[in-house]
């Protein structure tokens, strides 16, 4: 698949935020807080399906209003109100898919975890990565971004909200 976009597939953007040292979560849970990023994140996967892991979705807690949640799990009895769930990466991007024609969506989001990120990356056309300026302890990274690769389109610097544990940067990043 190139760059995520086949004739049956809309493009997959991933979604995420990352550490300076690549650190996206531990112990099932971000590991900062960042309520002007998280309006941003609303804002860009509002309308959207949106396929991620169960631990990240546990993480969550629940299904976000306006998206259509597609929770990728390994388990054979996982389930839960609200959400559609599938058992490969193929049923879970064609479930997205399914999503996205139903809602008029123009894309797929990818919303992690870890394991997730790594599984969809050589399918993606966008990355919207949010540089945290922390480095946390974790135990779930965010692949490397090859720049032969990926070439960076926008750059946006936020200072640090009155409730966010740090400053952050919003980065673009096109398939070449």
């Amino acid at each position: 698949m190139n760059g995520g976009v086949t004739p049956h597939h809309p493009p997959v953007v991933l979604v995420v935020a990352v550490g300076k040292n690549g650190v996206i979560g531990g112990e099932g849970r971000l590991p900062w807080r960042l309520p002007s990023d998280l309006k941003r994140f609303k804002a860009v996967t509002m309308g959207k399906p949106m396929l991620m892991g169960r631990k990240t979705f546990e993480a969550i807690g629940r299904p976000l209003p306006g998206r259509e949640m597609i929770v990728l799990t390994r388990g054979p009895v996982f389930t839960s109100p609200g959400i559609h769930v599938a058992h490969t990466l193929d049923d879970g991007l064609k479930c997205a898919a399914d999503c996205a024609r139903t809602m008029g969506a123009s894309e797929v989001i990818v919303a992690g975890g870890g394991e997730l990120y790594r599984q969809t990356l050589a399918m993606a056309s966008r990355l919207d990565v949010t540089q945290v300026d922390l480095s946390p302890v974790g135990d779930a990274t965010f692949p490397h971004i090859d720049d032969t690769i990926w070439r960076e389109t926008s750059r946006t610097k936020f200072t640090k909200g009155e409730k966010d544990d740090a400053s952050f940067t919003v980065v673009i990043f096109e398939r070449r």
